[in-house]
């Protein structure tokens, strides 16, 4: 069973910036994209920024300018810069793996707060 480990979560100030990571463990396999999702209190999990084998990457307009997804040269490991956090991304950040179109993983999340 892959399982994703995040790190890099917690506590700023708006303005300030966090950097997410997401390894992928447990897998002998390619992984046809990796992204970043969250989930804010009283709302639905909502895709933040994805990134396909080949390069080609989505963000949500609103993150678009602040916010930056990477992958390492082996593909196992998924990134996302943060900067100029705003309260409004207060959220648990999920990292999701695929497979294929169907098959995909989840990480446990990681929570990131800012600060007003």
């Amino acid at each position: 069973q892959v399982q994703l480990m995040e790190s890099g979560g917690g506590l700023v100030q708006a303005g300030g910036s966090l950097r997410l990571s997401c390894t992928a463990s447990r897998t002998t396999f390619s992984l046809i994209a990796m992204a970043w999702y969250r989930q804010a209190p009283g709302k639905e999990r909502e895709l933040v920024a994805g990134i396909i084998s080949g390069g080609n990457i989505k963000y949500a307009d609103a993150v678009k300018g602040r916010f930056s997804i990477s992958r390492d040269k082996a593909g196992k490991s998924v990134y996302l810069q943060m900067n100029d956090l705003k309260p409004e991304d207060t959220a648990v950040y999920y990292c999701q793996a695929s497979r294929t179109s169907s098959v995909v993983y989840w990480g446990q999340g990681t929570q990131v707060t800012v600060s007003s």
